[in-house]
């Protein structure tokens, strides 16, 4: 770690800029450049994410694979994915998110070509493992930089803009694949997101930048009046240790009862993402590509969820995430059951609830990250949530190879079955969150690490 941490070094502090115009002027065009470039980097991300997922069906066709091989490329993703983040995240706290999200990305670039051109279970299972290890590297830093340039009562409406990018990039990776796949095969539909990745890879090294402090800003609760806590505190002072920013996330329940229910969504999230288009076309009859547009409409509401989150947790409930999520999540265990008992032959049905499905599950998916980072210490933001990722895609693996196994044992009936249950889980773990807030949960975090201190 120490090594990869001296060439990802962190840019170091520079002294703080006296003049307050200079200053509003500074905080103005750098807020707007890193969203941005977040975003942008985060669609590209998503190209290599998803271009499997959406040529899962002709992948299986042309080399004779079944559900259960497919679903342990998935299974190994996700549970590749996850570690990375919690890994990954413990040294992003300590890195620069300019170089650190930026060479994931070329990475993850480079092995989805190599993927294209392997032939074997073998090799695939290789490439999209070393590919999910370095899609670990993108999100990291961005948590680090909404951390550090969005404040508290504003930070929900912006994660929810910069998440976003995620439907983006599903979005449009479902057309540059379907295009690929239907004209070129889909050999294709992994190469050409791979090099659009390396090229959005070499974008994030010109336009990213580090922590405010280190362009001469004072930190962003400073600049607004905007402290987590009535003492005005400012933690980015507290120098904190590996050791530390560990332990504080460790030690906070909160956030284990939020990377449970992360867990549960992402179980749904990636089973109806993964799943959907097969099973529009085994069960209802859809063509490849009218079972791919319904799928899409997942993404597209999961779009319109996510946004509607943030600004209602920042707008309706003065930046508290917990109530978004408690009903986003009862909306989901709705939504699941409908689209299951929806007969054959009414497309306009099935869109409709997959849009809802979509708009429901990117609600809680993306707050939860925001409750998770602000319920710890800043410093260990990326810590936090990399611990809550890593539980969030072992859900996501049980969606890939054990999901698979249940369709070739109970077909769709047990597909639904365990999404429900997982939607119904969700709901009873983050509806006792509904009064949390952040400013009690930091107070018990620093009172751990003062204890801890003292003890040492």
């Amino acid at each position: 770690m120490s090594f990869a941490l001296r060439f990802l070094k962190s840019a170091p502090i520079t002294p703080e800029i006296t003049d307050l115009e200079h200053v509003k002027v500074k905080y103005k065009h750098w807020r707007v450049r890193i969203l941005y470039s977040m975003f942008l980097g985060y669609v590209f991300y998503y190209f290599t994410r998803k271009s499997f997922a959406f040529a899962m069906p002709a992948i299986m066709v042309e080399l004779n694979l079944d559900k259960g091989d497919l679903g342990l490329i998935g299974t190994i993703f996700s549970l590749t994915y996850g570690i990375s983040k919690f890994f990954s995240g413990v040294l992003s706290d300590q890195a620069n998110p300019r170089y650190f999200m930026a060479l994931g990305l070329i990475l993850t670039g480079i092995f989805n070509i190599l993927f294209g051109f392997s032939s074997s279970l073998f090799l695939f299972t290789v490439f999209w493992g070393l590919n999910a290890w370095f899609q670990g590297f993108g999100w990291p830093p961005c948590v680090k930089l909404l951390s550090y340039w969005y404040s508290h009562s504003e930070r929900g409406s912006w994660w929810s803009i910069w998440a976003l990018s995620q439907n983006v990039g599903s979005i449009l990776a479902v057309g540059i694949v379907t295009f690929c796949l239907v004209q070129f095969g889909w050999r294709w539909a992994m190469f050409i997101p791979g090099v659009l990745s390396i090229m959005g890879g070499l974008f994030l090294l010109n336009r990213l930048s580090d922590i405010p402090q280190t362009l001469g800003l004072p930190p962003i609760e400073k600049f607004r009046n905007d402290y987590a806590d009535t003492k005005k505190t400012e933690e980015h002072q507290e120098k904190l240790s590996s050791k530390q920013l560990v332990s504080s996330v460790l030690k906070n329940k909160y956030i284990w009862l939020l990377a449970v229910a992360y867990f549960f969504v992402y179980f749904i999230r990636t089973g109806i993402g993964d799943w959907t288009t097969l099973f529009m076309m085994e069960s209802k009859g859809y063509s490849q590509v009218g079972a791919s547009g319904i799928a899409s409409l997942f993404d597209i509401g999961g779009f319109l969820g996510g946004f509607s989150a943030g600004w209602l947790s920042d707008r309706a409930f003065r930046a508290k995430r917990g109530p978004v999520n408690a009903l986003f999540a009862l909306l989901l265990f709705v939504s699941v059951g409908s689209v299951w008992f929806i007969p054959g032959g009414h497309a306009w049905m099935d869109s409709c609830m997959v849009f809802m499905i979509g708009f429901a599950t990117f609600g809680p998916q993306m707050l939860i990250g925001v409750a998770v980072a602000e319920f710890a210490h800043k410093q260990a933001s990326a810590t936090a949530t990399g611990l809550a990722s890593w539980i969030a895609y072992l859900g996501s693996a049980l969606a890939g190879y054990p999901l698979g196994k249940v369709l070739d044992c109970l077909s769709w009936e047990g597909f639904f079955i365990c999404m429900e249950i997982s939607a119904l889980c969700s709901v009873l773990l983050l509806l006792p969150l509904w009064n949390t807030t952040k400013e009690s949960v930091l107070s018990r975090v620093k009172k751990t690490l003062k204890e801890e201190e003292v003890a040492t």
